[in-house]
């Protein structure tokens, strides 16, 4: 809590948002916000539970199952802001030529390897095997494939579902296998299957072989949006700290909003899985070491999966 706190007042104090900072005031307007079924919106429930108005304005939520309905809405002007994998927002940054910047990360390693092998541990162990999986072309995919290389793994094959659910009946259907899911799928598949569990967590294993830290989703926001609102785009940063710190404290309480929103099906997986999110709000020069570094490394084992080339330092907004 202290240092949820702590990050939050120093973010603050970053972007000169405390009283009397004397910024100017801006006519009304709506900020249209737009999320992923999941982790990242879990760390903006609150905020849509209170339905938080900023001061001269408010918010208008839209949540979203694949990140391309994002994209997509982002590239029309229909959303201001936006929670999305760090890898697609380095590739719209790119496909825009600059018309988004990176205002905060949301959420670090969400990914698990989860199976009923208990002799399967560590990367290493997935010689030979077969890990099914969702996200090709996308996070889950870069990182597999950069952990594998890692540890020196050349033998283990990816075979990629749609998506999460597909991954779980998989499962039902045959427990011995072994999947990669992020949270919350890979809580429910643990809750609905006997004897499957973590074996190990791809951001652990993703931090003892890289300098980076394996960030899962910013938010972005249109660029001339911030322009023209600088002050409401600041105000959503606060906000945001202060949503991610009631889902990370109150977990009992998140979770009752999660399943209400649909996110989870049951209770009890989403008071199991919120702890397992990495949920997180990291603004300003933490910000940027941490996803300049990640996208560094997925530059590194490919280009293309960052949109060629990587983002220049307008990319990163530092308030």
């Amino acid at each position: 809590m202290k240092k949820l706190l702590s990050t939050v007042l120093t973010s603050v104090l970053a972007l000169g948002l405390l009283a009397g900072c004397g910024t100017p005031a801006e006519d009304d307007v709506t900020v249209r916000i737009g999320s992923l079924s999941g982790p990242t919106t879990i760390g903006i429930i609150n905020m849509m539970d209170e339905e938080s108005d900023i001061e001269n304005g408010d918010y208008e939520f839209t949540v979203s199952t694949q990140p391309d309905e994002i994209a997509a809405s982002l590239n029309a002007g229909d959303l201001d802001i936006a929670l999305i994998p760090a890898n697609l927002a380095a590739t719209l940054y790119n496909r825009t030529e600059g018309g988004i910047k990176v205002i905060d990360i949301n959420t670090y390693g969400v990914l698990y390897c989860i199976t009923t092998d208990p002799s399967i541990t560590s990367v290493e162990d997935l010689s030979g095997k077969t890990v099914i999986t969702t996200g090709q072309g996308a996070t889950p995919e870069y990182a597999m494939n950069y952990l594998l290389e890692q540890y020196g793994v050349t033998d283990c094959t990816l075979d990629f579902k749609t998506e999460g659910s597909e991954v779980i009946a998989s499962l039902q259907a045959d427990p011995n296998q072994i999947a990669v899911l992020p949270q919350p799928a890979a809580t429910a598949a643990m809750v609905q299957i006997e004897g499957m569990n973590i074996a190990f967590s791809l951001d652990e294993a993703w931090s003892e072989v890289s300098d980076s830290r394996l960030v899962t989703g910013v938010t972005v926001v249109r660029t001339e949006f911030l322009e023209q609102h600088p002050n409401a785009v600041a105000s959503f940063i606060v906000d945001h700290h202060n949503s991610v710190i009631s889902a990370n404290t109150d977990v009992e309480h998140t979770a009752q909003l999660v399943v209400d929103a649909g996110i989870v099906g049951a209770l009890p997986i989403a008071q199991r899985a919120i702890p397992l999110c990495n949920i997180d709000c990291v603004a300003g020069s933490q910000m940027k070491t941490d996803l300049s570094g990640y996208l560094q490394t997925l530059f590194d084992a490919n280009s293309q999966s960052v949109g060629g080339t990587l983002p220049g330092d307008d990319f990163y907004y530092m308030g």
